[in-house]
Parts: structure tokens; C-alpha cells; sequence
């Protein structure tokens, strides 16, 4: 089996509501909570919410075991999954960084329609080999 190296797995408790699931996620940030219309919603919204709450981080918070999650006997336990850098991928943040080139590349740069941004982004992904 291929391991992803930013691949996260977290417990999350889905507790039935009315109309859908209010879902707590106790690993994340001492404790987040989201909610979904069905139960797909809800994982996807579980999902989406540690993204949220660790894609600017580089270490994150250890998983707890299913089995050491208490809950009632209606509520349910679950594992989701998220890949922290295709959620970086998919829900960019950007920043706005001064940096100092050669003035004959910005010359060059502007005269051929380089796109600095792009490039210094494509750079520093290989870089990192992300």
C-alpha cells in the first residue's frame, strides 16, 4: 500500500439532530464542531472544517483512537480523511510577498508576459516538492 505523507485521519462523533447531524470533531483545535443536512453532508463538512483549521500548519494534532471516543448510544463514530495539501491545492490563500530580482529579469520578464507570481509559485512547489 502507497502511504500519502499528508494524508490526516481524525475520529469525528456525528450527533443525530431534528434535520440532520451537528458533528464534533475533538482532535482538531481542542474541539470544532459543523453540522450537515444528511450524513454526507456532515462528513464533508467535517472534512472541509480540518482543513480549515490546519491548512496553515505544518505539525498537526495526534489522533485519538476510535475506541477511546466516548459517545451515546445514538450518536456515531466515524474516521474521515483529508489530504492537508490537496486541501491547500484546492482552496489556495494567497499572500501578497515582496521579493528582489535582477533588474534586467523584470525586463526580460515583463517583455516576454511572464506571470512572476505563477513562476515564483511553480518554483517554490518543486522546491518542496509538492
Amino acid at each position: 500500500m502507497v502511504e500519502k505523507k499528508n494524508v490526516l485521519i481524525y475520529p469525528i462523533i456525528l450527533h443525530p439532530e431534528d434535520k440532520g447531524y451537528s458533528v464534533e470533531i475533538p482532535d482538531v483545535a481542542g474541539g470544532i464542531w459543523t453540522q450537515g443536512e444528511d450524513m454526507k453532508d456532515a462528513v464533508i463538512m467535517a472534512e472541509d472544517a480540518i482543513g480549515i483549521a490546519l491548512a496553515d500548519q505544518n505539525e498537526f494534532p495526534e489522533p485519538s483512537e476510535l475506541t477511546d471516543i466516548e459517545s451515546k448510544t445514538d450518536e456515531i463514530k466515524i474516521l474521515v480523511t483529508v489530504d492537508i495539501e490537496e486541501y491547500r491545492r484546492n482552496n489556495p490563500k494567497t499572500i501578497r510577498k515582496n521579493v528582489t530580482v535582477p533588474e534586467y529579469l523584470v525586463k526580460l520578464g515583463k517583455e516576454n508576459g511572464i506571470n512572476f507570481s505563477q513562476v515564483l509559485t511553480e518554483a517554490l512547489k518543486n522546491k518542496l516538492d509538492i
